[in-house]
């Protein structure tokens, strides 16, 4: 690890074979480090499922000098994770015969997706990590490392995620997926080198998720009934062209995702999310969450619609070592834990300060 810090590396794992027994050939492991590794002191930061291993940008209040994970104190590292699009080996990875993976890359876990970051790890001669943490699908990745790999993990920070995937939360992401398959360039998931794209699909997707990322009471707040400037969406006649102005700015996300995401690794890292579930081969969720031995911090957004804040609750009342509960106040929704800085960064001064003190037993609220 000699390169400038944020500079993006990639480290080959070799040939990979999935919790459910499918084979990936020569996966290639994305990453970005920043700071120096001495000892025991590296931070692993886990993305959220559109995310990429620039944690300095998307976490950028919390990573560099000076801040919560003071980048002259520890060495954060962040990888990309399996079956992005960021790097990481995935559907628009070349297959061993030159073409895309398309629909041939196998379904995947969370849990693969940690066996994949550890084999990264073990390429790097990585034995230990001071902590884990990331929220959303980083939070599950989080919450998997303290039950699979509890030797290596110090301490870990679990936000804005549950235990397993709840129905809300399959039924949700479902639809988003229906809207990417059902799209006409889809082509079964095999649309690389066709010349088309499922633009329309992934932005109909985006426009459900983000939904689901923001708190109803900020939508409304900002938005209302008004409509978008120029438009008048109570006219006689319905067109495209004719918005409130909450409708333009979902067209907006979905358009930025379109600009920047592949369609094939929204489908599997939904799909990956619909099966996170801690409790499965484990006697269930419960027996799960209580034999971990990982101290660690939950953290929940009490606005979230996503991942409500009782499934943070519930977390925390079965873990086997909680370090602390915490919660985001804010109308922002499960965003919160990227949007609101200041009370980001207060949670994961008092997350490093705990993990320094390693107080050996006992809960704090914060």
């Amino acid at each position: 690890m000699h390169a400038e810090d944020g500079a993006l590396q990639h480290v080959g794992v070799g040939d990979f074979e999935t919790e459910a027994g499918a084979s990936i050939s020569d996966v290639s492991i994305a990453y970005r480090r920043w700071g120096t590794p001495r000892g025991d002191n590296i931070l692993l930061v886990e993305h959220a499922l559109t995310g990429d291993s620039n944690a300095a940008e998307w976490w950028s209040e919390a990573v560099g000098p000076g801040k919560a994970l003071d980048t002259e104190k520890w060495c954060v590292i962040c990888t990309n994770a399996l079956g992005s699009c960021y790097g990481t080996t995935g559907p628009s990875s070349p297959h061993p015969d030159g073409r895309a993976w398309g629909s041939r890359f196998p379904a995947i876990s969370v849990r693969d997706q940690v066996r994949a970051e550890k084999a990264f790890l073990d390429e790097l001669g990585i034995t230990r990590l001071h902590a884990v943490l990331g929220g959303s699908m980083g939070g599950a990745r989080t919450l998997e490392w303290t039950l699979l790999h509890p030797e290596m993990v110090g301490y870990a920070c679990v936000i804005a995620v549950s235990a397993r995937a709840s129905a809300w939360q399959i039924g949700i992401q479902e639809a988003q997926i229906s809207a990417i398959t059902r799209d006409p360039a889809w082509h079964g998931g095999d649309y690389y080198g066709t010349g088309e794209t499922p633009e329309a699909g992934l932005a109909a997707a985006r426009r459900i998720a983000h939904l689901t990322y923001r708190g109803e009471l900020e939508i409304d707040e900002r938005f209302g009934t008004s409509p978008q400037p120029g438009e008048d969406p109570l006219g006689p006649y319905r067109t495209e062209d004719q918005r409130f102005a909450v409708q333009s700015y979902l067209d907006h996300q979905g358009r930025k995702l379109v600009e920047r995401f592949d369609a094939g690794s929204y489908v599997c890292l939904t799909e990956t999310l619909n099966r996170h579930d801690v409790g499965r081969g484990r006697g269930g969720l419960n027996k799960a969450l209580a034999s971990s031995t990982v101290p660690t911090m939950v953290v929940g957004v009490d606005t979230d619609i996503l991942y409500p804040y009782h499934q943070q609750e519930h977390i925390s009342r079965n873990l086997g070592s909680l370090l602390a509960m915490s919660k985001l106040s804010s109308p922002m929704g499960h965003d919160a834990f990227l949007a609101e800085a200041r009370q980001m960064d207060f949670i994961l001064r008092k997350f490093i300060a705990l993990t320094c003190e390693n107080p050996g037993g006992g809960a704090y609220e914060i």
